[in-house]
């Protein structure tokens, strides 16, 4: 065992993993208010209850994940991170899920998979293309354990539903082009 990789705490309950994931959803409608995409992350402690860091996406490149993870690193210890988990309400991309494995973040849930994002966002839209780069292979490529949970069952039709009130108008506004 390592210093940068210690041993990890228990792993999450279910009631600890919805709970986390409902707060994260709460950060994603905090910044639809303000006009952003809904995209959303937490950090949450060893403790799998305290959370340590929020974030939404801010822009097309400034995504909710990579944000906090590159947050996360500035603040927080690389052994500390391996213990930590980071709950995001969509599976993150090939960049965000890169950004969580140099910054060392040892676990992962995300509520709903980049398929049932690419469904409600509409094909060719220029607000969003995803990429069908699933984040366990891009984290297959490294070298860390980092164990991911997602989509959750339950989760993954909520954070649809509540982010389809964004996407919807988008997906309108494609049609009328």
């Amino acid at each position: 065992m390592s210093d940068v990789f210690p041993l990890r705490p228990n792993e999450p309950t279910p009631e600890q993993i919805r709970t986390n994931l409902l707060a994260c959803l709460s950060v994603q409608q905090s910044a639809a208010t303000q006009g952003k995409r809904p995209f959303a992350a937490i950090l949450v402690g060893p403790d799998n209850s305290s959370v340590l860091l929020t974030h939404f996406s801010i822009s097309h490149v400034e995504h909710a994940e990579a944000s906090l993870a590159r947050l996360a690193a500035i603040h927080y210890t690389q052994s500390y991170l391996w213990r930590c988990t980071l709950y995001s309400t969509w599976e993150p991309c090939a960049m965000c899920t890169g950004t969580l494995y140099w910054a060392n973040i040892g676990r992962l849930v995300y509520a709903a998979s980049e398929e049932s994002l690419k469904e409600i966002t509409g094909s060719e839209n220029e607000e969003n293309f995803t990429m069908s780069l699933p984040c366990r292979t891009v984290l297959a490529g490294g070298q860390k354990d980092v164990q991911v949970w997602g989509p959750v069952e339950g989760m993954e039709e909520e954070v649809v539903r509540e982010s389809d009130r964004y996407w919807a108008p988008v997906r309108e506004r494609l049609k009328q082009v």
